[in-house]
């Protein structure tokens, strides 16, 4: 019965790794800052689009599949593992290079290369299918109807669009951008560390 579904635990579990800091919401900023709000926008549509797709597996219990394909799990983990790295190599060297950059000379070449990047991001993190795994077996009761199941893919994607999009938009004003401008050389360092260390925890973590 849809009276069982666990809808506000489930939202603010999803609220919380959604609005946590990692790979994503750093890039999502990143590329607000330095490229401007349509990039941004661009970028947050493609990680929204990864994340519906990944929630949609885990309802359908296409996750658990996967997990029990251990080649198909750890294949998709190192991949995701040196996309991050492939980010922060970019990040680095970024950093390195002196002066302001004009956001011309390092922007992203187009609105679909953002939106693919975004997709690319969140489709090959690990991390996603275990979240979405774990959160539906906690708040779903056993047996839930694909009525349950459409209400929480759709109330996990309006909440993560919200929040998404709230951070494109916001590090796309100009208060933003003018202290990335500042920053940019330091930004770009502390995204380097960040990518690099987010895939070193890919690849070190004990997942069995």
């Amino acid at each position: 019965m849809e009276t069982d579904l666990h809808l506000p635990l489930i939202l603010l579990a999803a609220l919380i790794a959604t609005c946590s800091p990692g790979p994503t919401t750093l890039t999502i900023a990143g590329t607000s800052m330095a490229h401007g709000r349509r990039f941004g926008l661009a970028l947050a549509a493609g990680v929204l689009s990864g994340s519906l797709m990944w929630s949609l597996a885990a309802a359908l219990g296409l996750g658990a599949l996967m997990l029990a394909s251990g080649w198909a799990f750890t294949a998709m983990r190192y991949f995701g593992a040196c996309y991050l790295l492939y980010l922060a190599y970019k990040s680095a060297r970024s950093a390195l290079t002196p002066g302001q950059a004009k956001p011309r000379q390092i922007a992203v070449p187009t609105l679909r290369s953002a939106y693919a990047k975004g997709l690319a991001l969140h489709l090959t993190n690990p991390k996603a299918i275990l979240f979405f795994g774990a959160l539906y077996s906690l708040g779903l009761p056993p047996g839930a109807p694909g009525s349950a199941l459409a209400v929480v893919i759709v109330a996990i994607g309006l909440q993560s669009a919200c929040v998404f999009f709230g951070y494109a938009v916001l590090f796309s004003m100009p208060p933003m951008v003018a202290g990335y401008a500042r920053l940019r050389r330091w930004l770009e360092a502390a995204f380097a560390v960040a990518f690099g260390a987010a895939s070193l925890k890919i690849l070190t973590a004990r997942l069995g």
